[in-house]
Parts: structure tokens; C-alpha cells; sequence
């Protein structure tokens, strides 16, 4: 027989809104991230269409739920972040199968989703409001649906898991051979580095100081340097 002082424990923590630690609940984008993107960030977007319930749920979530002056920078950053790449997965969908993002009239600049009454564009998601938080690691943790882009983490960012999951993508990105080759000798990065260079520029560093932090293998000043190629193909 369960003890009558702890049902009313467990039902003061169901009822009680004041309980809740965080001020949004990203499960059902996480779940679908966990259907649908691999372990090394392959994308299927034939399951995302299936599930496609589940990430209108979430777009009526994101609506009805927009940050607030109280919530924390984590709790805002880490909306805007998934609200981001959620958006891209319906921006590839409406128009699967496609070859590239790039085939799409105006990817990012176009508004084709709604936050709380107001249209919003891809682009307008990064420029106006997650670059403005200062932390060039959100570089690593939007996506552009592309194979030279960052991977896609199979997981919500969260409040609480923003700050390690941030230097993980960061660390993963800088260090795989596909996106950037580091070595003693040749120094090829991605094009995010020059496309974004000022985001880089942190603590009186430059680019080169932001990607030695990360790098397994150090950038000195007598490595040849360029930049790598972009590919725009589906990350699927």
C-alpha cells in the first residue's frame, strides 16, 4: 500500500507549476531527433516527414512559449538554437526530395514560419537574434542541412546541457578531418572562419587564437593556410 503522505508529495510535485526547473520543455524535438538523426548526424528526412506530428507539435510548442525577460540566457539561448535547426528540417521537408538546400529559392531569407503571431526567416533567427548572444560556439550548433555545415546533434539543446554540449560540437567540428585539416604543415578550415571572422574575435583573439582552443593540433604562424571547399549536398 503506498503511504498517504507520499501521494500527497507526488501530487504537489504534478500540480505545482512552481516546481518545474526550466521554463521550456524541448522532449518532443528531442525524441524526434533521436528517430531521425544518426549518431554522426546523418539526417533522415523521409522519417522526419512520417513523424511529422511530432514536429508540429513542437512548432506549436515554440509558438506558444517564446522566451522570456525572466528566463535565463541558457533557456533563451538553447530555444533559439533548436527553433533554428527545427525549422530547417521543415524548410528541407516542404520540398523533399531536394539535392541541396541551395535549391531552394531564397533558403534563408525567406519567412516561411510563424513564433508567437510574427513571420520569421532562417536568416533572421541567426543575424538578429542568436548571433547577438556573443558565443561564436552557436556556429557549430545551427545547421545549413548541408554536409560541410556542422552535424547535426541528435539530441535538444537544453538549459542545462547548453554550455558542455556547445564545446563538444565546437570541439567535434574543428577536429574532423571531412570539415577541417589541421596539421604541421597545411592549415585548410572551413569557410564558416571567414564568412563569420569577426564572431571569432574574442577576448583580443583572432580566429586562429578561437581555433587553437579546440584543436587538437595547433595552428602556428608558418602553417600554409587556405580554406576548404563547400559542400552544399543533403546531409542525408
Amino acid at each position: 500500500m503506498i503511504a498517504p503522505k507520499f501521494i500527497v508529495i507526488a501530487c504537489a510535485l504534478f500540480f505545482n507549476p512552481i516546481i518545474a526547473q526550466n521554463n521550456f520543455d524541448h522532449n518532443v524535438w528531442d525524441q524526434a531527433l533521436l528517430l531521425n538523426v544518426s549518431e554522426d548526424g546523418k539526417v533522415d528526412y523521409n522519417g522526419f516527414m512520417r513523424d511529422s506530428s511530432q514536429l508540429y507539435t513542437y512548432f506549436t510548442q515554440l509558438s506558444e512559449n517564446t522566451p522570456k525577460e525572466s528566463w535565463t540566457r541558457e533557456e533563451k539561448l538553447a530555444y533559439w538554437i533548436n527553433a533554428y535547426n527545427a525549422y530547417t528540417i521543415k524548410l528541407v521537408i516542404d520540398s523533399y526530395p531536394i539535392k541541396s538546400i541551395k535549391d531552394l529559392e531564397d533558403p534563408w531569407g525567406k519567412k516561411f514560419f510563424k513564433i508567437d503571431g510574427e513571420w520569421y526567416s532562417l536568416g533572421e533567427l541567426e543575424h538578429k537574434i542568436l548571433r547577438k548572444f556573443g558565443d561564436p560556439r552557436i556556429h557549430f550548433a545551427i545547421n545549413c542541412a548541408s554536409f560541410s555545415c556542422p552535424v547535426v546533434w541528435n539530441r535538444a539543446y537544453t538549459a542545462d546541457n547548453l554550455n558542455n554540449a556547445l564545446d563538444t560540437q565546437t570541439k567535434k567540428f574543428i577536429n574532423d578531418p571531412t570539415r577541417n585539416t589541421i596539421t604541421k604543415d597545411k592549415v585548410s578550415v572551413s569557410k564558416i572562419f571567414t564568412w563569420y571572422k569577426k564572431d571569432f574575435k574574442v577576448n583580443g583573439g583572432d580566429v586562429k587564437d578561437f581555433i587553437n582552443r579546440y584543436a587538437t593540433v595547433k595552428i602556428d604562424n608558418q602553417s600554409k593556410k587556405g580554406y576548404k571547399e563547400y559542400d552544399w549536398s543533403l546531409n542525408e
